[in-house]
């Protein structure tokens, strides 16, 4: 996305902050944080958004909003960011999330048949819910220490760059002068 794209939508957290749903947070959504794209609540967001998208929970941007809004980390961002486990990929990172459980608990993986009966549901979740939980914490948990530190590095190695262009630019103006 492209910084134009934040820059013409900056207003609209004016809105979502007097909505009339949403003032039951009172100040804690004035915090500039929430809003502003700087290294510390971009970083922050993308670990809390990768750690809320790995938690097998219905309404996980809700639980991201509200962690975002206690940390103090980027909202939109930090709620876009749980969508990368939508209707597609959410079997998938959560069977996988449920085979490292299961390798961490050191249990046996046994054949796995799917019936769509609630009865089927209830019981396979009773078997499975310890290994999926842990898996999904401890996913979750190395997803958001990676992404915090890839955003990190790469926001330093962003900046630097930039200084680096303007060093050299005056170093350029300077000999046309000479």
């Amino acid at each position: 996305m492209s910084k134009n794209y934040f820059k013409r939508n900056r207003h609209k957290h004016e809105a979502i902050r007097d909505h009339r749903y949403l003032r039951i947070f009172g100040k804690l959504l004035h915090s500039p944080n929430l809003w502003h794209m700087n290294r510390r609540s971009v970083a922050g967001a993308v670990a809390n958004g990768l750690f809320m998208a790995f938690i097998p929970v219905p309404f996980q941007m809700v639980l991201a909003a509200g962690s975002a809004i206690l940390l103090k980390v980027n909202l939109p961002l930090s709620v876009a960011l749980v969508w990368i486990t939508n209707p597609v990929t959410m079997g998938p990172i959560f069977y996988g999330t449920y085979r490292v459980g299961n390798w961490l608990m050191d249990k046996p993986h046994g054949p796995f048949e799917i019936e769509l009966t609630f009865e089927w549901m209830m019981n396979e979740f009773l078997l499975i819910w310890q290994p999926l939980l842990l898996g999904s914490l401890v996913c979750g948990a190395i997803a958001a220490m990676l992404g915090y530190i890839i955003i990190r590095i790469y926001w330093r190695s962003h900046v630097i760059g930039v200084w680096k262009k303007r060093l050299d630019e005056r170093k350029a103006n300077k000999s046309k002068k000479l």
